[in-house]
């Protein structure tokens, strides 16, 4: 009995361990079976890779900002497989933020998961090529100058840093002649900026994705041609918007509008590079101009019509037009503070006085904001040609205000600055200011045929008094005084003052 009973012990025993080897060995075989499954569906992925251009875009729209930044918003019409799905997504900027990225769809949002995308900014070029090869094969093909009969050799890329380096059989070389010949193209190498995207889809019909992200690369800035008439008291204006696209991709048909206004931006400040386009002739006044309105705290303004930005491209679109517009021209002549506490004679000789016009931003074709930009301004000579006469910078500028811009410093008029007397009422002491009294005797000189008239515009240092005048002053600020000096054609006017200073 005890020996049966070891017999059928042993046996339940032993079928126990058939069990839980067969058991450990059929979670083996479907351990290999998923990884050999997970590498194939890895390879089956990258072969099916699906890829969007262009030609399936339906709409893009371009946003463009004053700082060299742009919001892109790429719609187009995809059809995904079930499940998973690898999108290539080529033709996006070369300069994208990939962290700004934001994928939707606007017809099935609910049918679409997002599981990863990567931003391929690895450009395929020779050397680029070269460089994902080291360590493999290649082959190199030579030809014989004499005969003309071509010879092939495999080789190794050793290094690509400062040249190539090639190992032969027998051999290593550097200095290379010949074709090198690559067995394919690898993954990741690409022949131009692509957005790889990882969905898992359960929608039956395509998609409208909706691409939008954040990139530099795409800059504007405004131009304006101005053109005065005979007697320098009207103008004709005309503004441009000058578009700059070095993203790395075109835009065909965009919807454009431009922010004008400084959006803060938590990054580096990135150096600008522009082509600039001079401008030799004035826009046409009925040309297509820019819709405005106002957006946040800055204004946006909207292209009535598509327009294409290529890669590499200047281009300028017509932003206003306004004609007849009133301006008043003036001479000024400004000093400086720091000869009201010393001793100097002769301050300044044969000086030249600036031309400044302003007018108003106001009328018909203007009285809209006007972003900021330089103002070109041109006048006709007497066989009718025109010509170039000065340029100035103005900054963002709301409606219904003043816009004043120097032009250059005339060359018929002169003045003179000299110093007649100097005394120190009381020096400088421990909490007490000093008091300073000097006059002075300015000549201006107007060697033009027609009269002019100056304003001498002089900054008053400290707590000030003029004590006497040959012409009636103005007090324009806290520590401005100006004078308006009127000078009769080819003659010269003599302004005197005596000014008292404490500080």
């Amino acid at each position: 009995m005890p020996y049966h009973s070891d017999i059928k012990i042993n046996s339940f025993l032993i079928r126990i361990l058939q069990r839980k080897i067969l058991s450990s060995f059929s979670v083996a075989v479907i351990g290999i079976l998923l990884i050999i499954n997970a590498d194939t569906f890895a390879t089956s992925m990258d072969n099916q890779e699906k890829t969007s251009t262009t030609q399936d875009q339906k709409n893009v729209a371009i946003t463009i900002y004053n700082e060299n930044l742009a919001l892109v918003k790429d719609l187009r019409h995809i059809k995904l497989d079930s499940d998973l799905n690898r999108l290539a997504w080529r033709d996006v900027s070369a300069q994208i933020r990939p962290e700004t990225a934001i994928l939707r769809s606007l017809n099935h949002s609910s049918e679409f998961r997002l599981v990863e995308q990567n931003f391929d900014f690895d450009l395929l070029t020779p050397t680029k090529l070269l460089e994902k090869y080291r360590g493999q094969e290649i082959v190199v093909i030579r030809t014989n100058p004499a005969s003309g009969v071509e010879t092939k050799e495999t080789a190794t890329v050793l290094a690509t840093n400062e040249g190539i380096v090639l190992k032969f059989g027998d051999r290593i070389e550097t200095d290379i002649s010949g074709r090198l010949v690559f067995p394919g193209v690898p993954n990741h190498l690409r022949d131009r900026p692509t957005l790889l995207l990882s969905l898992l889809n359960s929608a039956k019909e395509a998609h409208d994705f909706e691409l939008s992200y954040l990139t530099s690369g795409l800059s504007w800035h405004a131009d304006y041609v101005a053109a005065l008439n005979e007697k320098d008291n009207v103008l004709d204006l005309n503004g441009l918007v000058t578009l700059t696209n070095q993203s790395g991709a075109a835009y065909r048909d965009a919807q454009l509008q431009l922010v004008a206004g400084d959006v803060n931006q938590v990054q580096p400040a990135l150096g600008r590079s522009t082509k600039m386009m001079e401008m030799t002739a004035m826009a046409a006044a009925d040309a297509p101009q820019m819709k405005q309105e106002s957006f946040f705290d800055y204004h946006l303004y909207t292209l009535q019509h598509p327009t294409t930005l290529s890669e590499n491209q200047t281009k300028q679109v017509s932003l206003m037009s306004a004609v007849n517009v009133p301006l008043t021209k003036e001479y000024l002549l400004q000093g400086a503070d720091y000869y009201y506490s010393g001793q100097h004679g002769t301050i300044e000789q044969k000086k030249s006085v600036g031309v400044y016009i302003s007018f108003m931003n106001k009328g018909k074709g203007l009285g809209i904001p006007l972003p900021k930009g330089v103002i070109r301004v041109y006048k006709k000579d007497l066989a009718g040609n025109s010509q170039f006469v000065g340029e100035d910078r103005i900054e963002h500028t709301p409606n219904n205000e003043l816009i004043r811009l120097k032009l250059g410093n005339a060359f018929d008029i002169t003045a003179n600055k000299l110093q007649t007397d100097f005394q120190q009422i009381s020096a400088n002491m421990p909490n007490q200011a000093g008091v300073f009294e000097s006059a002075y005797k300015i000549t201006i000189k107007n060697a033009k045929k027609e009269a002019i008239k100056v304003q001498v515009q002089e900054p008053m240092p400290g707590d000030w008094k003029i004590l006497s005048e040959s012409l009636p002053h103005e007090k324009k600020s806290a520590n401005t005084v100006e004078w308006s000096v009127p000078v009769a054609a080819e003659s010269e006017t003599v302004l005197t003052y005596r000014a008292r200073n404490k500080y």
